[in-house]
């Protein structure tokens, strides 16, 4: 391109972002445009970019037709062919050319006008195609200026909004301050395209998250989902696809400082990183974090409910702030949490049994010997339902085991109780059985088990029942419900690994073998 007009096309072709055809092809319409408001005529005008003189041509285009009908647009046969030889054939159209430089100010001005619309019009096309495409991105931009509380973004060369919805009530922002968003979604309207950004979406928090998480880039560490209230708090759900890796391990990093470099970007917002489990038990005890769990029984699986008990103490910290953490628990699971504290069950247990009027059940419990019950009855616990209503901590101390083992002793005649008083709860059935254990049948109470006869040195050993398997390991100081352990923002730890037998089971694993068949 030599001449001046190519040049200025080429120059505006790179600060637009748009083909330089794109641009031409508006000039033609624009000297098309001025023309027929000059000549007004009927003739069938065209135009046509002379890419080596630089200007553009002006055309009146007549067909060959061996009758005319119209002058204006038609020519006769033996007339083409008086101009053209016998090459002229029936159908051809003739171009004649017309003078340009006789169109004036005003049709200048009209193809200037055209030619800035028809250019306006290309660039927003492809800006609305660019970033169409980049929804879910995370980009970075400076602020402009405010506009009735929204942010309008500068990215690149153009400009895009955060509204005010989109913006976190913990961050404040003036004009020049550099920001990154995520882009939420793009739309036209009369002005152009709108792009609209947002700092409160969750797939902000993912993206960061795979920016500083090398095993979540590369696939080895997926994010299961992510939920927040922008300012205060988040939770994301993590799950590895390798053994070796642990994913909670992974997001926060040598001393945390993975997660903090997102905590950083948020303003402070504090960040849950739970362990994904398909699970439905497991995965409500993880999404609770920071607060520990008792435990958990799922009441209506078609509605999606669980009921979570809570220590005392813990009961607070669990609902969190205005209900806070159990919301996002609920969300990030999807499953309605019902969350009470040891002593609400304990007083609901008791309600249930003064409705029904049933007699005080003795310490007749799969688990318990005679010396744990002569414990027991020393401390005052001399039934089954006082045994329900004790806390883990207390059964602990007085039979001198840990509090996992207590917890699973108590699990034990809770489910002893709802069989002797037909289904009490259904959610704590679920409980009993997810812990390895049968229902006992509500027309057989089950007998306190007598002490096993010595075998011979030869013999097989028996298999040993549920109950007593969770009694022995109790005596033994282990904890068969140890609960996983998640990472929250505060610096989170690594998730611990449920206890095994010597054959590399965990307990419920063991459990599970030695259940007669047909009881899976």
């Amino acid at each position: 391109m030599n001449n001046a007009l190519q040049q200025t096309i080429e120059a505006l072709a790179r600060e637009k972002g748009i083909e330089a055809d794109v641009i031409i092809t508006a000039i033609e319409d624009a000297v098309l445009t001025a023309s027929r408001k000059y000549y007004k005529s009927d003739e069938n005008l065209r135009t046509k970019f002379n890419a080596e003189t630089g200007q553009v041509e002006l055309f009146a285009v007549r067909q060959i037709v061996e009758a005319v009908t119209d002058p204006a647009t038609e020519i006769a046969l033996a007339e083409a062919q008086e101009l053209y030889g016998d090459e002229a054939e029936p159908g051809m159209e003739i171009e004649f050319p017309k003078p340009t430089d006789v169109l004036g100010r005003i049709a200048a001005q009209t193809a200037k006008q055209v030619i800035f619309q028809k250019v306006r019009e290309a660039e927003r096309e492809n800006i609305f195609a660019e970033y169409s495409q980049r929804v879910g991105e995370v980009i970075n931009g400076l602020v402009k200026r405010f506009e009735s509380g929204d942010i309008i973004v500068e990215v690149g060369r153009v400009e895009a909004q955060l509204p005010r919805r989109e913006q976190s009530r913990a961050e404040n922002y003036t004009t020049s301050d550099r920001i990154r968003a995520v882009i939420k979604d793009v739309n036209k309207n009369n002005k152009g395209p709108q792009i609209i950004l947002s700092r409160t979406d969750p797939v902000l928090l993912i993206k960061l998250f795979e920016q500083e998480v090398p095993e979540i880039y590369d696939g080895t560490v997926v994010i299961r989902g992510a939920v927040r209230e922008a300012g205060d708090r988040a939770k994301v759900a993590v799950a590895s696809r390798e053994r070796d890796v642990d994913p909670v391990g992974a997001c926060v990093g040598m001393k945390g400082t993975r997660v903090q470099a997102i905590i950083r970007e948020l303003r402070g917002e504090k960040i849950d990183i739970v362990a994904w489990s398909d699970d439905a038990v497991t995965f409500v005890t993880n999404a609770i974090s920071p607060a520990r769990v008792q435990r958990v029984s799922v009441v209506d699986e078609a509605e999606r409910v669980v009921e979570v008990v809570v220590e005392d103490r813990q009961l607070s910290l669990a609902i969190g702030k205005k209900g806070q953490n159990v919301r996002l628990a609920a969300k990030l699971t999807g499953w309605k949490i019902d969350i009470k504290s040891e002593e609400e069950k304990r007083r609901e247990v008791e309600a249930v049994f003064d409705e029904l009027g049933a007699e005080p059940a003795p310490l007749s419990v799969p688990g318990l010997d005679e010396a744990m019950v002569e414990k027991l009855n020393a401390a005052g616990i001399e039934t089954v339902e006082r045994m329900v209503s004790a806390t883990a901590t207390e059964l602990g101390e007085v039979l001198g085991i840990s509090e996992g083992a207590a917890e699973a002793l108590r699990q034990d005649a809770e489910a002893a109780t709802m069989a002797a008083g037909g289904a009490v709860g259904s959610g704590t059935t679920e409980a009993a059985q997810q812990e390895g254990i049968e229902p006992l049948s509500a027309s057989a109470p089950t007998p306190v088990a007598p002490p096993p006869e010595p075998q011979a040195a030869d013999a097989e050993p028996a298999a040993t029942p549920p109950g007593e398997d969770r009694a022995a390991q109790a005596a033994a100081g282990e904890d068969p419900d140890a609960p996983d352990q998640t990472a929250d923002t505060e610096g989170a730890s690594d998730v611990a690994a449920e206890p095994t037998d010597e054959s590399g089971n965990t307990p419920e694993e063991a459990l599970d073998d030695k259940r007669p068949p047909g009881d899976e």
